[in-house]
Order: C-alpha cells, then sequence, then structure tokens
C-alpha cells in the first residue's frame, strides 16, 4: 500500500497574523462627514457669564462685596460652627473694623504738640501684628488653615469689641465715675467673651486635636490686649 505523499509545508509553522492586519483593508466612504465643531450648550455659557463679574457696574461690584460683608458680620454676630468665613474670606471686613475701632480709640488732642496719630496707628500695629501673629502659630502648630483665611476670621471677630467701643463712647458722655466704670467694665468683658468665642468657634476644626489649647491662648491674649485698650480708654 503506498504511503500519501505529504504536502510540501505541512508541519511547518505558521506565520503569525499581525493584530492590525485587517484595517488596512477597510475604507472610509467618502459620504461620511469628518469634519465638525464642538459647541458648547447654552444653559452653560449663560451660567459662565452670569459667573463673570468683568461686565458688570462698579455699583453691582460694591453692592455685592458689602452683602458678602454683613453676611459674615452677622456669622460673628451669631457664632456658630460654619465654614462660610474660611471659604468666602476677604479682608473687606477686617479693614473696616480696624480703621472704625481706631478711630473712636483716637483721643482728641488739647494741644498743637499731640494730634492723635501714635493712637491710631498703635491700633493698627496691635491688630495686624497681632493678627499675623497668631496665624503664623496656627501654622506651626500644624493648623489646615491659610493665612488669609485666618486673618479674615480673627479680623471679623473683632465686631464684637467695636461694638464695645461704641457703647462705651456713649457711656463715657455721661461723665466718668464708678458706676460708668462698671457698666463699660461688664460691656467690655461680655463683649470679649463674645469674641473669643466666635472665633474658636471658626478656628477650633482647622487645629490638631491635641494642640488645640496651644491655638486658643494666643486668640485670648490678642482679644484681651484690644479689650483693655478698650477698658482704659478715656476722652
Amino acid at each position: 500500500m503506498a504511503e500519501a505523499e505529504e504536502a510540501p509545508g505541512e508541519h511547518e509553522t505558521a506565520t503569525p497574523r499581525p493584530l492590525f492586519a485587517g484595517l488596512s483593508d477597510i475604507s472610509i466612504s467618502q459620504d461620511i462627514p469628518i469634519e465638525g465643531e464642538i459647541t458648547i450648550p447654552v444653559r452653560a455659557r449663560a451660567r459662565e457669564l452670569d459667573n463673570s463679574t468683568l461686565n458688570e457696574s462698579v455699583r453691582h461690584t460694591i453692592m455685592r462685596d458689602l452683602k458678602a460683608v454683613g453676611k459674615k458680620f452677622m456669622h460673628v454676630l451669631y457664632p456658630r460652627k460654619s465654614n462660610a468665613l474660611l471659604r468666602d474670606w476677604d479682608l473687606w471686613g477686617p479693614l473696616i473694623l480696624c480703621v472704625t475701632l481706631a478711630l473712636m480709640l483716637q483721643k482728641s488732642s488739647v494741644d498743637g504738640e499731640k494730634d492723635g496719630g501714635p493712637q491710631f496707628a498703635e491700633v493698627f500695629v496691635v491688630v495686624w501684628f497681632g493678627a499675623v501673629t497668631i496665624t503664623l502659630n496656627s501654622k506651626l502648630l500644624g493648623g489646615n488653615i491659610s493665612f488669609f483665611q485666618s486673618l479674615c476670621v480673627l479680623g471679623y471677630c473683632i465686631l464684637p469689641l467695636t461694638v464695645a467701643m461704641l457703647v462705651c463712647r456713649l457711656v463715657l458722655l455721661a461723665g466718668q465715675g464708678p458706676i460708668n466704670f462698671m457698666i463699660r467694665l461688664f460691656v467690655v468683658v461680655v463683649m470679649f467673651a463674645w469674641s473669643v468665642a466666635a472665633s474658636t468657634a471658626f478656628l477650633a476644626d482647622s487645629q490638631p486635636p491635641n494642640r488645640k489649647a496651644l491655638a486658643v491662648y494666643p486668640v485670648f491674649l490678642f482679644y484681651f490686649v484690644i479689650s483693655w485698650m478698650i477698658l482704659t480708654f478715656t476722652p
């Protein structure tokens, strides 16, 4: 019985076919358009125009900033744990409060040698240098708060002490005496506690749990110095 002849190359290794070999046979019809443009939805474009502040009037910008400052004042008057001052921070409110407090603490000059300038500058140095020192202390303790956020909170929380200074000026219009001093002492102590409570309510969560006391102590000293300046003020 004759053996069948084996076909040549039957046992040869088959050559592997390239992975994308079949793609070369695919042709794109000329009727299919391959050009186009990327369009932005009308709602998204309108939302971007609404959020843009480049085209708004100066009056609208000022009113928007004043409303934002007023809302932050309300957060300080009713302190609670909130991220409003930290999220939308600004320095307009602290600047207004610092100028107002400095003007009320400025003594009227009796002679031409003193014009009240040192008192005005003293308030600025105490407020801003103290706020910067507390902020650096918070950062060194490992707090997760930015520099300007801390300045914003410390500046806005001067509001109760500014109100205390206004009340003391009104009480001093009736003259000086032990009763007037007790009234001023009560008002300053209450507003001092209010400022400390408001600032710690905003800054407490930004500090490590085992270092909160080290972060609150400089805040206590900061508002105590301002309170002492208000209490010892005599026109």
